[in-house]
């Protein structure tokens, strides 16, 4: 990674992505826009028991939402429910026990979700950042299999459902880490080389962007967004980033702070009056570039990502 890309973006971090960074941006946001109800629109959160998830979940549980819990752990799964449920006054929320990281698992409830379901909103939000290299029981990076291919499995088998309903959506909370990042399609499961945790993650959230701009180029009906939530003082950023956290703790956003973007996208109509396939920070859309920084990859890259997603999404398809 280069040391110029490190360095600006860090200076950019510090600048945006911290609560004096939010707090500067919250000072253009029109209010409005959340003053909406979403009562008989159904939602999907996947990592949905702590953190942005969570926070998303019960704002959008507020606004009268559906909300459907994608999570890996039922006993912190249910008490997330029990939360959203107590905060928001609605017990339209349900939980879902999948494992992102396994294939067959995600394709299996992505199909048993659309017979029993409908579905206008997409949220991945679920994220995995293992700082040692580790395998699945299917062989996959678990990085990878949770960030990249889990997204692209669930995002894809639920196209069919969501352009079946008015104004659906799909976001992805990708993070400002992939501005350091180059996409590498010879590479996908950080087997060259030494691992490192951190550029692993950065590596799969830019995919995660280029992901959103491929599906917004081939399904018109559905708009597609990612996000970047900022610097969030989040379980996974503490247990993931210790060094990170504790240099950084009394300047990170809250929970609440990181997910606005998120909710914004998912319900406001502002937000689906922006073109889609962009990428927001802060209710606004941001280049996915730093500047003078070579990490963009020619359109030929971009596209045989999604081919070898799909070649090795199959394999898993049941």
């Amino acid at each position: 990674m280069s040391i110029y890309r490190n360095t600006v973006w860090f200076l950019k971090g510090l600048q945006e992505y911290t609560k004096s960074g939010y707090e500067a941006a919250e000072r253009r946001f029109t209010a409005a826009d959340l003053d909406v109800s979403v009562n008989g629109r159904s939602f999907i959160i996947t990592g949905a028991n702590s953190g942005i998830g969570k926070a998303a979940a019960c704002e959008i549980a507020k606004r009268g939402g559906t909300v459907h819990l994608v999570c890996r752990n039922k006993d912190r799964a249910e008490e997330a429910r029990k939360d959203i449920v107590e905060q928001s006054k609605s017990e339209n929320v349900h939980v879902h026990l999948v494992d992102m990281s396994s294939p067959r698992k995600v394709w299996e409830f992505a199909s048993g979700f659309s017979e029993n379901h409908n579905l206008h909103v997409l949220i991945n939000n679920a994220g995995c950042m293992v700082n040692q290299r580790e395998l699945t029981e299917d062989g996959l990076e678990k990085n990878f299999a949770t960030n990249t291919l889990g997204t692209y499995i669930l995002t894809t088998a639920l196209i069919p459902t969501l352009k079946r309903s008015e104004n659906p959506r799909v976001i992805s909370v990708s993070s400002g880490g992939m501005l350091v990042q180059k996409l590498n399609v010879e590479d996908l499961q950080f087997e060259k080389g030494s691992f490192d945790g951190t550029m692993a993650y950065a590596q799969n959230k830019r995919q995660q962007v280029i992901m959103t701009e491929q599906w917004a180029t081939q399904h018109k009906e559905i708009h597609f967004s990612s996000m970047h939530p900022g610097w969030a003082d989040t379980p996974a950023v503490r247990s993931s980033m210790p060094d990170f956290y504790e240099k950084m703790k009394n300047k990170l956003r809250t929970e609440a702070q990181g997910a606005d973007t998120v909710v914004w996208l998912a319900v406001s109509d502002a937000a689906s009056r922006q073109p889609s396939g962009l990428f927001f920070q802060d209710r606004k859309a941001v280049s996915t570039h730093l500047p003078l920084a070579f990490s963009k990859s020619p359109p030929a890259e971009d596209q045989k990502l999604m081919n070898l997603l799909e070649e090795l999404a199959d394999k898993f398809k049941n």
